[in-house]
């Protein structure tokens, strides 16, 4: 038990260190190309903190665990939208662009929602399941996804930088050392906090939804929070409305084509509540402080969430 919390704790600080110098790289790369903060976060800092989710993922796809496949990717991006943007949006109001506002945010509704069909048949009748088919068809919609990304979103205007520029490779060794240290940090905690969670007889289903959600979304976490204190909100809101489209679209879409993934109804709750918090900062862009996530909003989001989870720990007695 000490030496699982150790580890714990060792992967927190790889979270951290790995976080600070991906965002850093991030940031620097976008104002050396000209591309924009925002592209950057939907893609690259997106994918780097998604990479938790995806190995974790392929691993419990290739061994048959269903629901901590689905838990996890289900679970994650409701981590990502409640806590991490309620914990972001509290410490420095989130403004974004006008894109994430009205392209972003519904593309990463469209999917859930896409999702919750998939993942019923279409039907809602009973079990149902996702197939290399459907892999295929997440595979598909992730590629028209990126282009959009790389054609709308490169080039954006981007105010002139003060900060020292940084050679290529310092550039590469930061966002390479922080993606290693995400991956490395985010797979120390998850496998021991899922080890001592075993231990106290907790089910598949709840450790996917909540401790392997949680702690494959600590690199979103991280990154979030610390680029909130940067005060740079669109690699806050990108990455996690990113690693959201990321996690369906790819995640999902190769655990799918590794081995099909059964699926049973009770998830159907965890996606009608992803999809109203989607749903939620939607309107929370459209209203008010126009494209601003504003503090209470925030709140709102992170209150829902601890009302969620004890919700599951509910159902779990």
């Amino acid at each position: 038990m000490i030496a699982s919390i150790s580890f714990i704790v060792l992967g927190f600080v790889l979270l951290i260190f790995g976080a600070n110098w991906l965002v850093d790289g991030a940031s620097t790369l976008a104002k050396k190309y000209k591309i924009s903060d925002l592209a950057i976060g939907l893609t690259i800092v997106a994918f780097g903190t998604s990479a938790p989710e995806l190995v974790v993922n392929v691993v419990a796809s290739v061994n048959g665990y269903s629901d901590i496949v689905l838990g996890n990717v289900i679970g994650s991006n409701n981590f990502n939208l409640f806590i991490i943007l309620g914990l972001a949006g509290l410490i420095f109001p989130i403004r974004v662009q006008s894109s994430t506002a009205w392209k972003e945010i519904p593309i990463a509704l469209f999917i859930t929602v896409l999702l919750l069909f998939l993942l019923n048949d279409f039907s809602f009748t009973g079990p149902g399941d996702t197939d290399r088919l459907d892999g295929f068809v997440l595979l598909l919609l992730f590629g028209l996804f990126f282009y959009y990304v790389f054609t709308q979103l490169k080039g954006e205007d981007q105010l002139p930088s003060t900060a020292p520029q940084k050679s290529m490779p310092a550039i590469l060794a930061l966002i390479l050392g922080g993606l290693a240290g995400l991956v490395v940090g985010g797979q120390l905690v998850v496998t021991h906090s899922v080890s001592i969670a075993g231990t106290l007889g907790v089910s598949e289903k709840i450790i996917g939804l909540t401790i392997v959600a949680a702690g494959t979304s600590l690199p979103e976490l991280v990154t979030s929070v610390v680029a909130a204190t940067k005060k740079n909100s669109d690699i806050a809101i990108g990455n996690v409305i990113g690693s959201n489209i990321f996690n369906i679209l790819l995640v999902l879409a190769i655990s799918s084509l590794v081995n099909p993934i059964e699926y049973d109804p009770k998830f159907n709750t965890d996606l009608y509540i992803l999809i109203g918090g989607t749903l939620f900062l939607l309107l929370a862009m459209l209203t008010g402080q126009r494209k601003k996530l504003d503090r209470w909003e925030a709140g709102v989001l992170f209150g829902a969430y601890l009302g969620y989870t004890i919700y599951l720990v509910i159902q779990e007695l």
